[in-house]
């Protein structure tokens, strides 16, 4: 054994309470070194009658290490536990200070998990494992009050600009909440809408208005209760890192420099605050002068911003936020925030805006989940981009699978394209067929899916601005075909649990400089596997599997299964989903 690749931490996604009677326990190990782990697990007060054996079962895998996991419900909600890590013969203890090759007699030198408080477990609001979100851009999608319009607005479907306007407002949103509803949305991310300049209203100017070429409040009260009446829930985006240039507090620092009763809401490193050489001399959002970084130390500051959430949440009902920028502001705030939230709304949905790791952020005080980059990366690279092969896409999806806590990848918001990146269909070069296996795989991986407004009907566009174009509401200039296949994933994650939260995830093929992979979710009563070849040849896979009697339920291939292999052709940039119930 090469122990020096055997890992475990005592917290973290290590050990991890999900719910109020079980905790979660994992050990990783040089990849292919170990032919079984166990925990070794107890009460330390009455170790001798609780002491368990529980096996360990491989959750997943990457390029250089494998993943273990069991889940323990400890008597009376204290863990006191260690490893047995075997190879053939050979087996070893690991406890809390070293490896040992006798089985420790008494449980002080092992892990342990002191108490299992409800207080500290994440527990993400259960409404957010089935729902399918949809990113709108409120500016881009829907004009549905031409009096409110900008200054200056543009004619719908021109070229879209950083500058400039279309006119899309909440009740152009209203208006199509049947369409949305008809498509199977159950959940809505709004980019902001809070009063701003821009066309993208992240340069907030007041936290506590409504921008008025999107509507007045009224409006949005009526759009929150005609998507609850639809059962479709309602994300807000709040950009608490950075305010706007004309956000009041910040023009009276801009009047009066060092004397302004608002300094110390802001990072100025220099008076007067201005640029020089293009850098400001006050922190912003990239170097970005319209967007002054906020203090989120301050205490003004602080009872200002979640003085904002709490309204929002509490009196029009939202069910939820999506944090801008949430790794640049302090732990501290976002603590502060969670309280806030909850308490206005305990089944409120927090989002962290995150590009990287962010585990830091899941651990049951700030966030429930994050935007999952790190799978959008992982998807595009393997069926769009093809810069990937099956094995690498595995092992990249298996290092995901174990970073977090279970109950964080749960409710972990899977997109492929948003408003910050090319749109998927322009990232395919407008191969339908490679953007359909990318669909694919995000409604049957575990975890909430989006949809970025117009995907569904074929809308392309390359980075911003392009990515962010106007909604095209003419049908006949709609792709039908590929809104059908969406509807048809969504209602195919509806009627099984185990595309959802419910099921576990295996890889069951994946080869090295491979095109096809092969991956079962396992419920309680059935077994999906699902197929997908992203050659531009047919091509051929086998897999084990532990059922028989399979149907298919989407795609096309033909499968052979003999004994416990199931054999399949795939056409070129074919999938399928086979069914089968557990024996």
């Amino acid at each position: 054994m090469l122990l020096e690749a055997v890992y475990h931490h005592p917290k973290r996604n290590w050990a991890f309470g999900y719910d109020n009677e079980t905790i979660y326990l994992r050990l990783r190990a040089k990849k292919n070194d170990l032919t079984a782990v166990s925990a070794l697990t107890g009460d330390k007060y009455d170790w001798e009658r609780t002491r368990e054996v529980i096996p360990m079962y491989k959750l997943a895998s990457d390029s250089r290490f494998d993943y273990y996991e069991c889940k323990v419900r400890p008597r009376y909600r204290r863990l006191r536990y260690g490893f047995m890590l075997e190879d053939g013969n050979e087996r070893i203890w690991m406890n809390e200070n070293d490896f040992v090759t006798e089985e420790p007699k008494k449980p002080d030198q092992m892990f342990q998990y002191p108490f299992l408080n409800p207080i500290d477990i994440l527990m993400p609001p259960a409404w957010v494992k089935d729902a399918v979100f949809y990113q709108i851009f409120p500016e881009r999608f829907a004009n549905g009050d031409p009096s409110n319009d900008p200054k200056g607005v543009e004619p719908w479907g021109g070229e879209p600009r950083r500058d400039n306007f279309f006119g899309g407002d909440l009740q152009g949103v209203i208006d199509h909440l049947d369409y949305l509803h008809e498509l199977g949305i159950t959940g809505i991310y709004f980019t902001p809408v809070f009063l701003a300049t821009t066309n993208h209203k992240y340069d907030t100017e007041d936290y506590m208005k409504v921008d008025p070429h999107f509507g007045d409040m009224n409006t949005l009260k009526r759009l929150v209760k005609e998507c609850h009446n639809r059962g479709i829930s309602v994300l807000f985006d709040a950009v608490f890192n950075h305010s706007g240039r004309t956000f009041a507090p910040f023009v009276d620092l801009l009047k009066n420099g060092e004397k302004s009763k608002y300094k110390d809401w802001f990072h100025v490193h220099r008076f007067p605050p201005e640029v020089v050489d293009g850098v400001p001399t006050y922190d912003t959002f990239s170097f970005e002068p319209m967007m002054p970084k906020l203090n989120t130390e301050h205490p003004e500051v602080i009872k200002y911003l979640l003085g904002a959430a709490e309204y929002w949440t509490r009196e029009i009902g939202i069910d939820g936020w999506r944090l801008d920028v949430a790794d640049e502001v302090d732990h501290a705030f976002w603590r502060e925030f969670r309280k806030t939230v909850k308490t206005a709304n305990p089944e409120a949905y927090i989002l962290g805006e995150m590009w990287n790791e962010s585990s830091e952020w899941l651990q049951g005080d700030q966030f429930d989940a994050t935007m999952n980059y790190p799978f959008t990366y992982a998807v595009n690279d393997f069926f769009v981009k093809q810069e990937l092969d099956a094995e690498g896409f595995a092992f990249r999806i298996g290092n995901q699978l174990a970073r977090y806590p279970k109950q964080a990848t749960e409710v972990a918001f899977n997109l492929l394209d948003s408003h910050d990146t090319p749109r998927i269909l322009t990232l395919a070069g407008g191969d339908k067929r490679k953007m359909r296996l990318a669909a694919v795989f995000q409604f049957t991986y575990i975890g909430t899916p989006c949809i970025y407004y117009g995907d569904e009907i074929g809308l392309e566009g390359g980075p911003d601005p392009g990515c962010r174009k106007c909604m095209e509401w003419d049908e006949t200039k709609q792709d039908r075909e590929l809104f059908h296949f969406y509807q048809e994933l969504i209602k195919l994650r509806r009627a099984h649990p185990a595309l959802r939260a419910e099921g576990t995830i295996t890889f069951l093929s994946a080869e090295p400089d491979g095109s096809v992979i092969a991956y079962e979710r396992r419920g309680t009563d059935e077994v999906l596997v699902m197929l997908m070849n992203r050659s531009a040849e047919t091509s051929h896979l086998s897999c084990p599997v532990r059922e028989s009697d399979w149907q298919i339920l989407l795609g096309e291939c033909t499968w052979t299964h003999a004994g416990d292999v199931l054999k399949a052709e795939l056409p070129a940039y074919g999938y399928a989903v086979l069914r089968s119930h557990l024996r």
